[in-house]
Parts: structure tokens; C-alpha cells; sequence
């Protein structure tokens, strides 16, 4: 079984991983919070943007060989798809990223999902503006403090369309303001209760690109 978790920055991703993780005793794999383009980016995102959506895009290609090549259970903080249907796509609707750098990015984005799995099923994490900003201040990482709201709104705009109208896989969708499954444990288990199909008849689940 390949699980993934899908959901704007602030979302809660990384912490349901880790408890599915745990509760579920799969692999976990884990956005790479150390890219070595993220404090510039922030500071300069035009400059950088290119830079760190390439490091991004690796980073998620040498996941998905890995999870290619595993036989244990997996789930994904965020998929591939959200890196080129979500974030390139939103620096190119704001100018940030050219023309030429976006239709590069594209070129290799194609090349490599031609020949990666779908995840068996995505958790999608919904939550709004006010929510994910109270989330970011939390957990109080020095370079998001620099994130506008219109910014997180866009990626939300994206991430609905995406799930609506792009993505064609299995998704179940949580929204965090009013599932908020931190403060409400109970959640996970039926969360788990969803995912039990996958757990017994994922090896039955065709492997294909979008």
C-alpha cells in the first residue's frame, strides 16, 4: 500500500504521518523541510523559485524510487503531482517563475511521473487561510513567518481544483476546521477504518501515471 498526504503548508501533514506511521507501523516518508533554497526563496522569490522547486522535484524522485523498490507499506508526506499541479504552477500564475523555467520544470516533471506509481489512495488535508496560518505561527519555523495569506489562499484555490478536477485516484478528505484530528483523536480511527481496504487489497491496485 502506498498512502499519501496531500494539504497546504501549515495543514498538519507531517503529523498525521507520523501517527498513521505509528498506528499503521508503515514507512513513513517525509517532505524535505531542508531544502537548501528555502530561506532564499522566501527572501527572493523570483530569484529562486526555479532553484527550489528542481531541489523539491528530486527529492520526490528519489522517494518514489525508493517506494518503487520497497515491499513494506508506505505513506507520503505530499505527493509529486502537488509540486508541479500546485506550487510551479502557482510562482507561474504570479509571475515568479518564467515562461522557460516553468515549460523546463514541465519536461522533467512528465519524463519521471511517466514511470512512477500512483498512490493507492491520498489523504487530502483541507483547511482554510486563518487555520493554516494559525498552524505556521505554531510550530514558529523562522522562514514561514514571511508567508502572505494571499499566498496560502492561491495554493488553496490550486490544491481544490487539483483534487476536483485534475487528480483521477482515490481521495478521502479531511477538513481541518472542523476535523481537526489533534484535538480530536477519534478521527484517526475512522481514518484507519477508511484506509482498511487498502491494507488487505493494495497488491490488487494497478500502478500508472496521471
Amino acid at each position: 500500500m502506498y498512502i499519501a498526504v496531500s494539504g497546504n503548508i501549515g495543514s498538519g501533514k507531517t503529523s498525521l504521518v507520523e501517527i498513521l506511521s505509528s498506528r499503521l507501523n508503515i514507512a513513513p516518508y517525509y517532505e524535505n523541510i531542508d531544502n537548501p533554497y528555502l530561506e532564499d526563496f522566501y527572501d527572493d522569490m523570483s530569484r529562486w523559485s526555479f532553484n527550489l522547486q528542481i531541489s523539491f522535484l528530486a527529492n520526490k524522485i528519489e522517494q518514489l524510487n525508493d517506494i518503487t523498490h520497497r515491499s513494506k507499506d508506505v505513506i507520503q508526506d505530499r505527493t509529486i503531482y502537488e509540486e508541479a499541479y500546485i506550487f510551479v504552477a502557482n510562482l507561474k500564475e504570479m509571475g515568479l517563475l518564467s515562461g522557460r523555467d516553468h515549460n523546463t520544470y514541465l519536461d522533467i516533471f512528465n519524463l519521471m511521473v511517466r514511470n512512477i506509481p500512483m498512490p493507492d489512495v491520498i489523504i487530502y488535508l483541507k483547511a482554510s487561510v486563518p487555520t493554516l496560518l494559525g498552524q505556521i505561527y505554531k510550530r514558529g519555523r523562522a522562514y514561514e513567518m514571511r508567508i502572505e495569506p494571499d499566498y496560502l489562499n492561491s495554493l488553496n484555490i490550486l490544491y481544490e481544483n487539483w483534487i476536483t478536477n485534475i487528480y483521477k485516484g482515490k481521495v478521502i478528505v479531511i477538513d481541518i476546521d472542523k476535523d481537526d484530528f489533534i484535538i480530536t483523536p477519534d478521527i484517526i480511527d475512522t481514518l484507519i477504518e477508511q484506509l482498511s481496504p487498502y491494507l488487505t487489497e493494495h497488491n490488487n491496485t494497478e500502478n500508472h501515471g496521471e
